[in-house]
């Protein structure tokens, strides 16, 4: 109920990203539930039985995950080719508060934030496919498209500390909620906000609800651009006009983040 086990596939997808492999393999039994429900959680981020392996113990299977980054990307389908991106997707930029943004978010925490304070087992931070809730005006996201969240500043200080921290990969969309259940039911644990917050959420204003975002966390920026920067280099052209919700931007914006984020 914690979600370890999708905590333990980004470390281990980090690591494959960082040796450069081009394939990642394990081997499994399936004589037990425990086993068979690690099984379809493999399967759901894209690994597929290879063969069967025979041991004295009895046979055991092999199971892949294609990890060559010019194998094209599942845009229907993100989480069987994550953690990489289209490059042919959409991109939107979204502001995400402090208060919440490394609770969602703990791999991008900022350097006067310390890991020590994220490190209890809560679901939503161990969770690689996340929920974002939105009362956006544009909603007109799809499953592949790319999602950079901007952490908001500092009051009186936004333009030097507010900062591009982090890139997700829309699952899927969820815009007409019949009920607060159901709300309920498609956030939990894998949103920062307890029942009672999310039904604060839902009841807002009766005439406007909320809509969800199911995104992957994909990757951190190790370079963070601020504000100041957005601003010069065109993608926040002007910093009186902030999105309060999803905007997009161009490809080449997503490029220009990148490389100045990952320059040496």
């Amino acid at each position: 109920g914690f979600k370890i086990g999708e905590r333990f596939l980004k470390i281990i997808f980090d690591n494959a990203l960082k040796q450069k492999v081009t394939e990642i393999y394990v081997t499994i039994f399936d004589k037990r539930p425990e086993q068979e429900r690690l099984i379809a959680l493999l399967e759901e981020w894209g690994f597929r039985l290879h063969g069967i392996k025979s041991t004295k113990n009895g046979d055991e299977k092999v199971y892949v995950k294609d990890f060559d980054r010019n194998t094209p990307v599942n845009i229907d389908l993100p989480k069987l080719t994550y953690p990489f991106i289209s490059k042919e997707s959409n991109v939107f930029i979204v502001p995400i508060y402090q208060a919440y943004h490394t609770e969602l978010l703990p791999d991008s925490y900022l350097r006067t934030e310390s890991p020590k304070d994220f490190v209890e087992n809560e679901p939503h931070r161990n969770a690689l496919s996340k929920v974002y809730i939105s009362r956006s005006i544009e909603r007109n996201l799809k499953s592949g498209d790319r999602i950079i969240f901007y952490r908001t500043g500092d009051p009186g200080n936004a333009i030097h500390t507010g900062v591009v921290t982090t890139v997700g990969i829309v699952e899927s969309v969820i815009t007409d909620i019949k009920d607060e259940a159901t709300f309920l039911a498609l956030c939990r644990k894998r949103s920062v906000f307890s029942d009672e917050e999310l039904k604060k959420h839902w009841n807002y204003n009766k005439y406007s609800r909320p809509f969800i975002v199911n995104f992957l966390y994909a990757f951190s920026y190790p370079k963070r651009p601020n504000l100041k920067w957005l601003n010069e280099n065109g993608v926040i052209p002007n910093i009186l006009d902030m999105p309060r919700g999803f905007r997009k931007i161009n490809q080449q914006d997503f490029i220009n983040i990148a490389n100045y984020s990952f320059k040496q």
